[in-house]
């Protein structure tokens, strides 16, 4: 029911709501006087105090004050940093409402901006770890650390400086969340980034500084494999210093024997990237080899691969049935990236034609191709819309499936149009972003038939999911 307030809702003003729904990024919805109100960090049937910090014509965003009445589905966060990092934005959310709010917003993302209520919407297919189901983790060192909220509030002057280790806090390049603990990745993750930072306090080696541009420790990457017992731990810094990363990389290795690669990654430019001008192999092989259905991949330190393999295999998986392969079809692969998904689809394909923007993406899937000795896989490089192309229907023959994966903010136009004028038979979308993929199949609706669409969760704990949707020619 629509809340009843009396005028004003202006920038800065307290105000008490009801939180009705969930919204677009997570966030909770409160309806007054006919405005959608946002509120992060709620949950449906909360009962907030909060500030207005944004008034819109049709909207207001509001900043959490207080929970005057916690919804009955609140829970209590597993994590002492879930209110203040970005990492975990539902973790007040009881796993099974974070799947059914994913479904929701999926369902109302294709039926409100896509126009497609004949759709079918299935149930989230949720994770089997909620937690601990990252394969990578990247850290970042600062000398200036985010304080707590009762630290912000002291009347007492309060020190920033420091070593801070963590994530950086919502919002800052240069400022980090000094993490106590976090449940992303398996239990060794935060273990070593605790272990790394008490060693650079313990023997004075400075954290880099964003503003000052100075300094040694930048970064730590942790990545393990799912399938296998490989983990890396990457080392970036700003400074090349063989002579304290051996020393470190030592003790790492005494303490923590499931180490089986080190890498030093050296990023002395201004850019906050981690990846390294100059990367250095100080144990083991330097990357860690997992998998993905049949096929082996040997995943470097910057390298791309899913973050969460177990669901990875599932969206794939999805996308495989939904293609519903047979002999002798020849699949499209938009948007390949490392050629992950043009690899599972080869397993059924006659032929499978992976097409890609980035170039160093293009040689990686060339790589693993040529790794699992694949041989009906081809991979081109250019952008969609300049290659996707007459010409390369000829030379490639003409697709039975077009499948597409593109990035956040989905399709452009002209592929979209090229799409509609060629007329494959069936079509897999793959989307990390529902929003842009419904506003995308709003226009395919005019040739396809979208039968169903599955969404699948990637990342508990956020609001993030990755959707699947099958069509078929009309």
């Amino acid at each position: 029911m629509t809340q009843k307030i009396a005028d004003g809702f202006k920038k800065g003003e307290e105000v008490t709501l009801t939180i009705e729904g969930t919204a677009y990024r997570g966030k909770g919805v409160a309806k007054v006087d006919g405005l959608a109100v946002f509120v992060y960090g709620t949950a449906p049937g909360d009962v907030v105090k909060a500030r207005i910090i944004k008034k819109k014509k049709n909207y207001r965003e509001a900043k959490l004050l207080e929970i005057l009445k916690p919804s009955p589905d609140r829970v209590d966060p597993k994590c002492q940093h879930a209110n203040v990092c970005g990492g975990c934005s539902w973790q007040h959310v009881p796993y099974s409402k974070q799947l059914e709010y994913k479904r929701q917003q999926v369902f109302d993302h294709i039926t409100r901006l896509g126009g497609l209520e004949e759709a079918i919407v299935h149930p989230t297919i949720g994770s089997e770890n909620e937690f601990y189901y990252r394969n990578k983790m990247e850290y970042s060192f600062s000398t200036r650390r985010w304080l707590t909220q009762e630290e912000i509030n002291s009347d007492e002057f309060v020190d920033d400086s420091g070593f801070a280790a963590g994530m950086h806090a919502p919002g800052r390049f240069d400022k980090i969340l000094n993490l106590n603990e976090c449940h992303l990745q398996r239990k060794e993750s935060f273990e070593i980034l605790d272990f790394v930072r008490n060693y650079c306090t313990k023997h004075n080696i400075p954290a880099f500084d964003a503003l000052k541009h100075e300094g040694f420790m930048r970064h730590l990457m942790i990545r393990n494999a799912h399938h296998t017992d490989d983990f890396m731990v990457n080392l970036v810094t700003y400074q090349d210093d063989q002579e304290f990363i051996q020393r470190l990389s030592a003790e790492l290795l005494k303490k923590f024997p499931v180490i089986t690669t080190i890498v030093n990654n050296i990023n002395d430019t201004k850019s906050p990237t981690s990846i390294g001008r100059i990367e250095k192999i100080i144990h083991g092989p330097g990357y860690i080899v997992d998998h993905i259905g049949k096929h082996t991949f040997k995943i470097h330190p910057n390298a791309f691969f899913q973050t969460n393999t177990a669901q990875a295999e599932r969206l794939y998986g999805v996308a495989r049935e939904y293609a519903h392969l047979k002999d002798g079809d020849v699949v499209y692969d938009l948007y390949c990236g490392v050629g992950t998904l043009s690899l599972f689809m080869s397993e059924k394909a006659s032929k499978v034609l992976g097409i890609e923007l980035v170039e160093v993406a293009v040689e990686n899937a060339r790589y693993n191709a040529a790794e699992n000795q694949v041989e009906n896989v081809s991979f081109v490089r250019g952008d969609m819309k300049d290659v996707f192309t007459e010409e390369m229907i000829s030379e490639f023959g003409a697709p039975d499936i077009l499948i597409t994966d593109p990035p956040r903010a989905g399709m452009h136009p002209d592929v979209v149009q090229r799409f509609k004028q060629l007329k494959v038979p069936r079509l897999v979308y793959v989307s990390c972003d529902s929003s842009t993929m419904a506003r995308d199949l709003k226009e395919l609706a005019e040739v396809y038939e979208v039968l169903e669409v599955q969404p699948v969760d990637m990342f508990p704990q956020t609001y993030h999911v990755e959707a699947v949707a099958k069509l078929r020619l009309k």
